[in-house]
């Protein structure tokens, strides 16, 4: 087939002849101004080719959004570093912007992304759980985890983590709980559904926990992702309020279409949309995307994860990071983060995922907010009423569709390979694409610069240039070059 038949308008070359008349260097439209759209966006902006960001919401940072309504930063998206260390691709950034970490675990925390250092739990009745009945359900948790690798050996197809989890209490009664302790026990396997925002029922017992998470525990940003955002939008050219409607390719290049109708044209393009817009066949592609590409669209999960952050006039809470309700499901179990502790502001964050989260969403925001102060209010019954309140709504947000990406139970063990895999000149970007480090601000990072990179290679060798032989010298961004500071930590 002519190469011109793959575009459905003389428009489309019209215009691109046009512009090669005007421009010797090569563009690329990245979609998406989400952390992995603007490392795509600054990778290729400094090895000097023309970029242009298109962004449907009204700011930049997609599924990262740091609100200061507070009077202080507050992450109603992303807000840990999962890796504090050297080897997490963010480090350089991080140190550069002189950032601050507040660390909520080490390595192999039961809890993940908080240490059993400083926490608090009650049961419904706002009775406290004592301490070492939290401890000791806890190292029963890690035994029942550990005999989930055994049921996973003796079976080839996969199952869910919760029905790994029915397996292995069937045998071992021993590893069963009762009264209170199977209270807490829920609270636990809640807090497993946090980490992946979705259901036990729903999370592959053959992939749970084959991610690889970088050494050196968790950490929250203490000033929020926004400073990073901006430093990589830092002179890039992005439109905000450009929502993508269809995306045309060929060997000439390609054809984006925004919601107006307008069109813009380059020679290529680097999607970063996050799944969950894949997922829903917002964006029209010409030619159609291929049956693989569609079918590992298909074949990962979108998990939701919604917070609703509360500001008081006071502190009338304990001096720890983490609140937590217990409950005989955990769909009824809650927990709360403490800021205070980490940035010295009087502020909690009420967490919520899964199923429990798409429910929440189905409330007002006054409602959402009132349900979350009933769950304070059973642990401290004097409880002041918060001054102001934020509410995420990650599921429904028409530009996301979901928190972040999971697997789902059997899912093709290529389907990271082929979902990032690019068609001609459209790569494919953000978490979702990541091998090893889903779901992650890293992983979204990373996935971005590597999206842009070999972007950069195609079009340099279809330009001509051989490798060894690129004529572009890329200039690393300025706040990467200040390396030699150590990360600040704090809670050592």
């Amino acid at each position: 087939m002519d190469p011109k038949e793959l575009f459905s308008t003389d428009l489309l070359d019209g215009a691109i002849a046009i512009e090669r008349q005007c421009r010797p260097l090569p563009s690329v439209i990245v979609i998406g101004a989400g952390i992995s759209g603007l490392a795509a966006a600054r990778t290729l902006h400094d090895a000097s080719f023309k970029v242009t960001v298109l962004e449907s919401r009204d700011r930049l940072g997609g599924r990262i959004h740091t609100d200061y309504s507070f009077g202080c930063p507050v992450d109603m998206g992303a807000s840990w570093l999962h890796g504090v260390c050297n080897e997490n691709p963010l480090a350089p950034l991080i140190r550069g912007l002189g950032l601050t970490l507040y660390r909520t675990s080490g390595d192999n925390s039961v809890l993940y992304d908080h240490d059993l250092e400083s926490y608090m739990l009650f049961d419904i009745d706002g009775h406290q759980v004592p301490q070492q009945t939290v401890i000791e359900v806890g190292e029963t948790f890690k035994r029942i985890l550990a005999e989930t690798a055994k049921v996973r050996d003796e079976h080839p197809d996969d199952m869910s983590v919760l029905q790994a989890i029915s397996v292995v209490l069937e045998r071992h009664p021993e590893l069963r709980q009762q009264g209170l302790a199977h209270k807490v026990l829920q609270w636990y396997i809640c807090r497993m559904e946090a980490w992946f925002a979705a259901d036990a029922d729903m999370i592959s017992l053959k992939t749970w926990d084959q991610e690889q998470v970088l050494s050196g525990g968790h950490g929250l940003m203490v000033q929020g992702y926004d400073p990073i955002i901006k430093s990589l939008a830092k002179d890039i050219n992005i439109r905000l309020n450009h929502r993508v409607t269809k995306i045309s390719s060929g060997y000439k290049g390609v054809m984006v279409t925004v919601e107006d109708g307008r069109n813009i044209v380059a020679d290529a393009a680097i999607i970063t949309v996050p799944l969950g817009i894949l997922k829903a066949n917002l964006i029209e592609f010409i030619p159609k995307l291929p049956d693989w590409k569609i079918e590992a669209i298909s074949d990962l999960g979108v998990g939701n994860e919604n917070k609703i952050a509360l500001r008081f006039d006071r502190v009338f809470w304990p001096n720890v990071e983490l609140l937590g309700i217990v409950a005989p499901t955990t769909y009824a179990c809650g927990y709360f983060l403490n800021l205070h502790k980490a940035t010295g502001h009087p502020i909690l964050v009420y967490m919520a995922a899964g199923r429990f989260a798409y429910d929440l969403e189905k409330q007002s925001n006054d409602s959402a907010a009132k349900f979350v102060m009933l769950q304070l209010k059973k642990m401290f019954p004097n409880a002041s009423e918060p001054v102001q309140y934020l509410v995420s709504r990650w599921g429904t947000d028409p530009n996301s569709l979901g928190c972040y990406s999971y697997d789902l139970v059997g899912k093709p063990t290529d389907v990271y390979d082929k979902l990032r895999a690019p068609l001609g000149n459209l790569f494919f970007g953000g978490e979702a694409v990541s091998v090893e480090h889903q779901g992650s601000v890293h992983g979204a990072y990373s996935a971005g610069v590597m999206a842009a990179e070999n972007c950069e290679r195609y079009l340099l060798e279809k330009q001509g240039y051989m490798e060894g032989s690129l004529p572009l010298v890329s200039v690393r961004h300025e706040i990467l070059e200040t390396t030699i500071l150590p990360i600040q930590i704090s809670r050592m």
